[in-house]
């Protein structure tokens, strides 16, 4: 099929617009923990631009897009150290560029972790672990579903990484905390953002660089693209006011961390869906998704696990609830490729096959995170967290010997 360059352009845009995504995550985080970790915050997401990039090159593309094996489960080595990927060509456009679009979703994935595990991973134990899951849990998994791996061969959808990204790291990161352990003094002690401006700024920027996640998915700059798009933008909007709405009711403040973190549930929710629905179906997603992820972050007070901000609650809950709401909402005449889910006379089989995709992906990174860090706990020295000096200094000092904020005089 020949290069279309419409198609080419806005796949690079749409790479951009995803990369841009890395820090405005970092922001997004880096303003809801405490001043004193907040360096250490930006540099883990920071540094998952730097660490998966040669990863990505070196074998992590070829065991995700390189030809099945294992009855499916991970590609092969033909395009390790980036064999055959110059030169050609995937759908209508230049495979460097393909290569490029998937490399920011193979960066901002384990990123994700980051806000989970906030305020107490030494930053080595994080170099190492953002390494090894990068290539033992996000590869594998991109490759079940973007690259016609067996969930994808048995029919589940995942439009832009429900399963792959969201679901992924959620399950990644409950798996992580556990072996982590909690903050000290959490709960007892209160532990507000230091900067809800800057996490509203990220929040502003996530949503800017998701159009290019979900829509640029369509891999061509077509109607497909279009819905997504528009679908993102809705999904937000109503995963924002469907939280506020139930944060009015519970506690009688709508918060600003409220706007944002509803507003980020709706996107995750629409990322699976972006382009296999249409009509008023994004802002039904995004509403539920918004009002169970208000819901789904008071888990941790019940059953005592410290997920400092709140990626279980809104990245695993949400994309859950985006993947399996999709058996139910799909429609063909949004994507020919796509199906008819339980709302459009396609029956339950889809559905069911969501619910698999959830299920294998989120049983698949936690026990492999989950043995990941245990290993790492026991064989890095001095573990995997920070000591409890470390911990009350901040990890901007122990782990960076910088600060975030300095007001002495120069």
């Amino acid at each position: 099929m020949p290069i279309d360059y419409g198609d080419t352009a806005w796949v690079l845009i749409s790479s951009a617009l995803v990369l841009f995504m890395t820090p405005g995550l970092a922001l997004f985080y880096g303003g809801m923990v405490r001043a004193k970790h907040i360096l250490a915050m930006l540099m883990q997401n920071f540094f998952a631009m730097g660490l998966v990039a040669v990863l990505w090159a070196v074998v992590m593309y070829s065991l995700a897009f390189g030809d099945a094996g294992n009855e499916g489960f991970i590609g092969n080595f033909d395009h390790v150290f980036m064999r055959d990927v110059t030169g050609a060509v995937t759908g209508t456009i230049p495979t460097p560029v393909f290569f490029a679009f998937q490399l920011t979703f193979a960066i901002i994935t384990p990123a994700l972790m980051t806000g989970a595990i906030a305020d107490r991973m030494r930053f080595s134990a994080w170099a190492w672990l953002l390494g090894l899951w990068s290539i033992l849990v996000y590869a594998p998994v991109a490759h079940w579903v973007f690259a016609g791996g067996w969930l994808a061969d048995r029919g589940a959808l995942d439009f832009a990484g429900g399963t792959v990204v969201h679901v992924n790291a959620g399950a990644g990161a409950l798996a992580a905390i556990l072996v982590l352990g909690r903050r000290r003094g959490w709960p007892q002690t209160p532990m507000p953002p230091h900067s809800l401006p800057l996490t509203l700024l990220g929040t502003g920027i996530l949503w800017f660089g998701w159009f290019g996640f979900n829509a640029g998915s369509a891999l061509a700059a077509n109607e497909v693209a279009g819905i997504a798009f528009t679908n993102t933008f809705l999904a937000a909007s109503a995963g924002m006011l469907g939280w506020l709405v139930v944060e009015r009711v519970k506690s009688g403040h709508p918060t600003t961390l409220g706007a944002a973190s509803g507003a980020v549930a709706g996107l995750v929710a629409i990322t699976p869906c972006a382009g296999f629905v249409t009509g008023m179906a994004p802002i039904y997603i995004g509403a539920i998704a918004g009002a169970v992820c208000f819901l789904a972050v008071s888990l941790k007070f019940r059953f005592n696990y410290d997920d400092s901000l709140d990626v279980i609650g809104v990245h695993l809950v949400g994309g859950i609830i985006g993947s399996v709401l999709l058996g139910l909402f799909a429609d063909v005449a949004a994507n020919d490729a796509g199906k008819d889910g339980v709302f459009f006379g396609g029956g339950w089989e889809l559905f069911g096959e969501q619910v698999l995709a959830v299920v294998a992906t989120a049983v698949y990174s936690f026990v492999v995170t989950y043995v990941i860090c245990v290993v790492l706990k026991n064989v890095l020295p001095g573990g995997i967290r920070a000591s409890e000096e470390e911990e009350a200094t901040g990890l901007d000092l122990t782990q960076h010997s910088e600060v975030g904020y300095s007001f002495a005089e120069r």
